[in-house]
């Protein structure tokens, strides 16, 4: 089965958001797909998503308040077929680890390789909105463009 592990620095809001995403285009298409997220840091290890993180979710029709935040397992790269990290540096830190088969969500979706920016450090809940949107766009696109929905 294929499998994506979306990772960030926290594990409680842009990956959470793309897990979310992601699982409900595979529910929707009744795609064969496990989807995890988890974070590269360990400070919000069992918490649920941010607030506002739940809220744009829920207002998009998703559900991600069951989620807990984690960090990456020891068995992650051998679980998952693809790992996808919203940034740059979530891509460096997941390659130092010896992590194979790295996507970074920027380089689908038009985004020409943008960093998904964090929404926990700006622009309140604007800020989640315009995440939201750049991740529900680039999940769609990377889901097709890696042959996991056509």
């Amino acid at each position: 089965m294929q499998s994506i592990l979306f990772v960030c620095l926290g594990n409680i809001c842009r990956s959470p958001l793309a897990d979310g995403i992601a699982n409900k285009i595979a529910r929707e298409h009744d795609l064969e797909l496990h989807i995890d997220s988890a974070g590269t840091g360990e400070w919000h290890v069992g918490e649920a998503p941010c607030d506002n993180a739940i809220k744009i979710a829920a207002q998009n029709g998703i559900d991600i308040s069951g989620l807990r935040a984690r960090t990456l397992h020891r068995h992650d790269p051998d679980t998952f077929t693809h790992v996808v990290a919203m940034d740059r540096q979530n891509k460096k830190d997941l390659e130092s680890l010896g992590y194979e088969n790295i996507y970074l969500i920027g380089d689908y979706g038009g985004y020409g390789g943008a960093d998904v920016p964090d929404p926990y450090f700006f622009d309140g809940f604007s800020g989640f909105e315009k995440v939201y949107e750049m991740l529900d766009r680039t999940v769609r696109d990377f889901l097709k463009k890696e042959g996991l929905w056509s």
